[in-house]
């Protein structure tokens, strides 16, 4: 392979990327695909493909279709402990942010939504609304008819409607909402968290990973119960995280988010999606298994100072 063809994968690595993390909620899995796309780029006989950009794309979709049907079978033999991999903001596999479509595409609530989708779905509903294919275009990729990518669209957005009042923030707002939540949760004090929290929160735990399923609840004073109970430091918790992480404020996956590190790697944190001045969702994710990527990029980056120093 020449030095072009190289040249032209990588003009297109981060744009790929991004679409396959969107279809597989997953950068491990995200990674691959991209890694196997670049083999099969290197098979292929780059004079009979006219547009690179367009093979490419259907290659990556094709890909991470078959890597999502074939996990499914998976994850249905572990209802109820799957969550998307969340990424620091910055990251190039966040992809396209330029309009609320995007930017809503990759929060973690539609990842979790888009889950629940038939592959065929999730494939259109990314194409169309993070990456503002035509109908045709995404037929093309697919393999499919218009008609039918219309209807697949449709239905898509329908499911997926019901997460799209995520407001997004500016680092300044972010950094706010984030010291508002660590202060109630630090204070002990339940009625300042059911304040923060819409009428109709919710939130989701992973369980450190350990459970056989996540934690969900809908009651703003049960959330704020739960929050204030994982917030309190005792020894057993500070053993499991292996010692007195810090605690930062930042953005994840588009939004205010609240991060636990211990030197230079995240622990733990707790995704905040708002809507006004309140807290319309809470998702916290504790297991490392999840968070591999997020630290990488942690490392690599430069820090505000800690909301609290010494957990």
């Amino acid at each position: 392979m020449d030095a072009a063809t190289v040249e032209c994968f990588e003009a297109n690595r981060n744009r790929l990327a991004s679409l396959a993390y969107r279809l597989l909620g997953s950068a491990a899995d995200a990674e691959d695909v991209v890694q196997d796309a670049f083999v099969r780029w290197q098979a292929a006989d780059a004079e009979r493909i006219p547009v690179p950009e367009a093979w490419l794309t259907k290659t990556v979709t094709n890909l991470s279709l078959d890597r999502l049907r074939s996990a499914r079978a998976r994850r249905e033999r572990s209802v109820g402990i799957w969550m998307p991999e969340p990424l620091l903001d910055g990251d190039p596999m966040l992809g396209p942010a330029d309009t609320a479509e995007q930017r809503e595409s990759v929060s973690l609530a539609v990842l979790m939504l888009l889950e629940r989708l038939a592959p065929i779905e999730r494939a259109v509903y990314v194409l169309r609304e993070a990456f503002s294919h035509r109908h045709a275009e995404i037929a093309e990729i697919l393999d499919i008819s218009v008609s039918a990518s219309q209807q697949h669209a449709h239905r898509a957005r329908s499911r997926v409607r019901v997460a799209r009042n995520v407001h997004t923030a500016d680092r300044a707002a972010a950094r706010r909402i984030a010291e508002a939540f660590v202060d109630a949760a630090a204070s002990g004090r339940t009625e300042r968290l059911v304040a923060l929290l819409t009428d109709d929160t919710t939130a989701v735990f992973d369980g450190l990973g350990l459970t056989e399923h996540l934690l969900s609840y809908t009651v703003p004073e049960q959330i704020a119960a739960v929050v204030r109970a994982a917030f309190r430091p005792t020894p057993a918790k500070r053993r499991l995280a292996g010692g007195r992480p810090a605690i930062h404020a930042d953005m994840v996956n588009g939004l205010p988010a609240v991060l636990a590190t211990l030197g230079d790697k995240v622990v733990g944190l707790a995704v905040l999606e708002t809507r006004g001045d309140k807290i319309a969702s809470v998702v916290s994710i504790a297991d490392t298994d999840r968070l591999g990527r997020l630290t990488e990029r942690w490392r690599r980056v430069e820090h505000a100072d800690p909301l609290i120093e010494s957990w």
